[in-house]
């Protein structure tokens, strides 16, 4: 044990990768790259974000899963990480078991958003068209079985109507086809969609999270707009694999609570609209069991199937 501890205190002495399993633009993305920014500052060290998209994030996860448990490969993730033990059942890895959690860097509430082109205003006014024509409306998504789903599904069921899914290979591409109207509407984690409706380019409906967006302080959430269970909060947490030195991960911990917390990087988040939701490592670690639970209940109650 006193080996493993000098280890720790040493750590890092090299360069650190961050593996995000999905496109570069996206919200993890995004969060992964400002946290990893302060944190190379700390540790003087460099730290170089890899993207590895594809397959709900599972194709991530398991470069992580294989990394060596040095404390030198690290997941960023979203909420989506507890969504693939029900829809990616066959992976070489156990989601719960071989991954120890640092803590969530963030709630990134995710926002209903329309094109102003489709003529519907409000949460009331898409329920209706949707009720009106059934399957009519498409919804799009970061990909098959991702938060961004789980939270259109959240939104479905609670309203009681039929939608065509849409899935996208990330946010970016998403984005591009909700501004265009070829695909109707998307809840979309609200730090990558801010500009476009401070621009006047999407309209948002409401926040799909439990609680109203910092960000946009004035935007009902669908709970408040009448839709009932609708809601599902967006997070990015830092992950490492399960066999890391708990003084790794204790050091981890304590090194991104010291960036989070830093005045220049809690005004940097905000102004994403990044909610603080830190946690202990245990906190997160049980956090994250739970989700896997509920979620499991949420596809299949939505019936979502990954090809």
């Amino acid at each position: 044990m006193v080996q493993a501890s000098a280890w720790a205190q040493s750590w890092p002495t090299k360069t650190l990768r961050v593996v995000v399993p999905f496109t570069a633009g996206s919200a993890t993305d995004i969060t992964a790259r400002l946290v990893a920014e302060r944190l190379s500052a700390q540790l003087g060290q460099i730290i170089v974000v890899e993207n590895r998209p594809g397959a709900g994030g599972t194709i991530g996860v398991g470069v992580v899963a294989r990394a060596e448990p040095d404390g030198y490969t690290i997941l960023v993730h979203s909420s989506s990480f507890t969504v693939t033990p029900s829809t990616y059942p066959n992976q070489p890895y156990d989601t719960a078991r071989d991954f120890s959690g640092i803590t969530p860097l963030a709630n990134l509430p995710n926002v209903l958003v329309i094109a102003p082109s489709k003529g519907l205003r409000s949460v009331k006014e898409l329920v209706a068209a949707a009720k009106a024509k059934p399957g009519a409306l498409t919804y799009a998504s970061a990909g098959a079985g991702s938060a961004t789903q789980l939270n259109a599904e959240r939104f479905r069921l609670g309203a009681g109507f039929e939608a065509v899914h849409v899935p996208f290979k990330g946010t970016p591409e998403a984005l591009t086809e909700i501004l265009t109207g070829r695909v109707d509407y998307y809840f979309c984690p609200v730090l990558s969609v801010l500009q476009f409706i401070k621009e006047g380019k999407l309209l948002a409906l409401a926040a799909g999270s439990t609680k109203r967006s910092s960000a946009l302080p004035d935007l009902l959430t669908t709970l408040e707009a009448g839709i009932p269970n609708s809601d599902y909060n967006f997070w990015v947490g830092m992950i490492v694999p399960a066999k890391t030195s708990r003084d790794i991960v204790a050091k981890l911990h304590q090194q991104t609570l010291q960036a989070l917390q830093a005045p220049d990087m809690k005004e940097r988040m905000a102004k994403l609209g990044a909610e603080p939701m830190i946690m202990t490592p245990a906190q997160f670690d049980a956090y994250i069991r739970n989700e896997i639970a509920s979620n499991a209940g949420l596809v299949k109650a939505a019936a979502i199937k990954v090809n």
